[in-house]
């Protein structure tokens, strides 16, 4: 889309917050809020993500964010969101991302109580096509949850939220995502690498189908434990196909866990998708990313300072 590079060129304009119209709000964050936003010279649709310098501070996650917006602005794959570009004033930095018109998928999960067996084909198709592809940057996102998942007009979703994202470059010893989403290595402290987003999808595909996670308790130490031992039941309304799926991504040992690329391939995904291919997937638009490496360092140089 000619208007979207533009939007990503830093070059042909500095961005500042008086170049939108600011709309309803999207969602509501710990460091700030989100908003529907549109570009006064091109006209097109934003989300507007508004984030407080003094509660970044606060959350001693200034790095981290820098940290996200370097990676996720290297990434070009139609099922993970867009970021534009970002801008900064004395007391907020400002993310100016793709809007996806239908917001978050656990939203429309919640509305359905479940999702049929080829919904949730197509789905997970394009989530494990999207990490296949964070992969193959030596990225790994390690927060894969329905809240991170958005879902666009044309019925395609993206990754979103790549806060926890880290480049695999070594394994890692940091507990980080969401409870019911962990996978056992990260609750043992034990070091990981890009198998723990095999696991999640696992956890995922279970949820879209029953509408639940699979270690899903009231209490966070049993959480832990089924997590631990692997300890999850089947509802008996769900097809071997998809049942095989889930087992063989929810494995202890990670070595042992279906990669990406033998998900895309696995019969119940072909089965329910209707096709053996990645074409939807290879409609990516090949433009420049936004040079957002200055940027970061023009961030970091201001050291974010409190209000």
């Amino acid at each position: 889309m000619a208007n979207s590079k533009n939007m990503e060129l830093k070059h042909q304009h500095q961005w500042c917050l008086s170049d939108f119209e600011i709309g309803r709000p999207l969602g509501k964050g710990k460091f700030g809020n989100v908003y529907l936003a549109r570009d006064r010279y091109y006209h097109i649709p934003v989300a507007l993500k508004i984030l407080f310098k003094s509660q970044l501070v606060k959350g001693n996650v200034e790095h981290q964010l820098i940290r996200e917006i370097e990676i996720h602005a290297h990434l070009r794959h139609p099922n993970i969101l867009r970021i534009h570009n970002y801008f900064h004033d004395e007391k907020k930095v400002y993310l100016i991302l793709e809007y996806a018109v239908h917001g978050e998928l656990f939203k429309e999960l919640n509305r359905c109580k479940r999702f049929s067996e080829p919904r949730t084909a197509r789905y997970i198709f394009q989530v494990a096509d999207a990490l296949n592809y964070c992969h193959s940057k030596k990225i790994i996102h390690r927060d894969i949850k329905p809240e991170n998942i958005l879902l666009c007009d044309d019925g395609q979703i993206r990754i979103a939220d790549f806060g926890w994202a880290v480049r695999a470059m070594n394994r890692r010893r940091t507990m980080c995502g969401t409870l019911d989403y962990l996978p056992p290595e990260m609750i043992s402290k034990m070091h990981h690498d890009e198998k723990v987003d095999y696991w999640s999808v696992g956890v995922l595909c279970y949820e879209f189908l029953v509408g639940k996670p699979p270690f899903e308790t009231s209490n966070q130490q049993d959480t832990y434990r089924k997590i631990i031992n692997v300890h999850y039941q089947f509802p008996n309304y769900m097809s071997k196909g998809a049942m095989d799926l889930i087992s063989r991504l929810l494995r202890k040992d990670p070595a042992q866990r279906m990669t990406f690329e033998q998900l895309l391939k696995h019969f119940w995904i072909i089965e329910n998708c209707g096709r053996d291919s990645k074409e939807e997937s290879k409609d990516s638009l090949d433009y420049e990313c936004p040079e957002i490496e200055p940027l970061c360092e023009e961030l970091q140089e201001s050291n974010i300072e409190k209000d």
